[in-house]
């Protein structure tokens, strides 16, 4: 349980579900959810921490502790992965995972997750809800972004409109996103193609609507960071109205593109600026 030792949460899987052909969903719940609460954001997220099997990890365990005491190749690893929905009344979390067969850590343990497996969780964090006041939304993502992306559309109320992009491999990897809303949801097939181009292609072809928009864009960095710079340049979206951001990088796993994001966010900025400057 999460108490003044420790900086985790510890969840028990209570089931799970194949909720299409590559997202599998896993509930948990137990004791030691006692502590964790949402605010109200719809891209809160956890960090889920997957210890090296066999290393005698300082006790009681504690991430922060295991980063001060032990080598940095002995860290546990972290997966960052957005809560789908928080149930305080029966403590439970429930997690939807993108899996493709043994590709990863998190996803080959959801899809092999059974009822009474345990897992350690930080957090949540977060920083986004949809603007009650906004004159629209739009919504682009890919997979990874679908869980935000449904929290968030469950959210709006009957008189809001929404935008929504999706890009996945294939018809079969849709899911069925609900809102009272009205919601305008157009998916989009990579095929064998790569991660975004077909999906920022989409995005430049959209006529927006009258209205100030508050946009949710999250996904791969590569197609983020193209977006961003559409949206902000382009489209003359401020900051202030656009949750922008890569949750993952092709060809690095979380702990590289962690390392990294920091600084690849600033030469992001940096290269706005100046465009915007000229």
């Amino acid at each position: 349980m999460a108490n003044k030792r420790t900086d985790h949460h510890r969840g028990v899987v209570q089931r799970t579900e194949r909720i299409s052909r590559h997202m599998v969903r896993v509930v948990v719940g137990g004791d030691g959810l006692a502590e964790f609460a949402t605010t109200g954001l719809t891209d809160h997220y956890v960090k889920l921490v997957f210890p090296y099997e066999g290393v005698d990890y300082p006790q009681p365990f504690s991430v922060k502790t295991c980063r001060e005491t032990m080598p940095r190749e002995l860290w546990p690893r972290l997966r960052t992965y957005t809560v789908r929905a928080w149930d305080p009344d029966s403590r439970e979390l429930t997690l939807d995972f993108v899996v493709h067969g043994d590709e990863g850590l998190a996803g080959p343990w959801a899809e092999r997750a059974a009822p009474g497996d345990e897992v350690l969780m930080l957090g949540p964090g977060g920083g986004y809800a949809p603007d009650p006041e906004a004159g629209w939304h739009l919504f682009v993502g890919d997979e990874s972004a679908l869980p935000a992306i449904a929290a968030s559309l469950e959210a709006l109320p009957a008189d809001a409109t929404a935008y929504v992009l999706v890009e996945v491999d294939a018809p079969e990897d849709e899911l069925k996103l609900g809102t009272a809303a009205d919601a305008h949801v157009t998916w989009v097939y990579r095929g064998d193609g790569p991660v975004g181009p077909r999906l920022v292609e989409a995005v430049r072809a959209l006529e927006f609507p009258e209205g100030e928009v508050h946009a949710f864009v999250h996904g791969e960095a590569g197609f983020v960071k193209e977006l961003r710079r559409h949206l902000r340049i382009e489209r003359g979206i401020g900051l202030d109205r656009l949750s922008i951001s890569g949750y993952w990088r092709t060809g690095v796993d979380d702990e590289a593109w962690r390392e990294v994001k920091r600084e690849w966010n600033r030469q992001v900025e940096a290269e706005e600026s100046a465009a915007i400057a000229s």
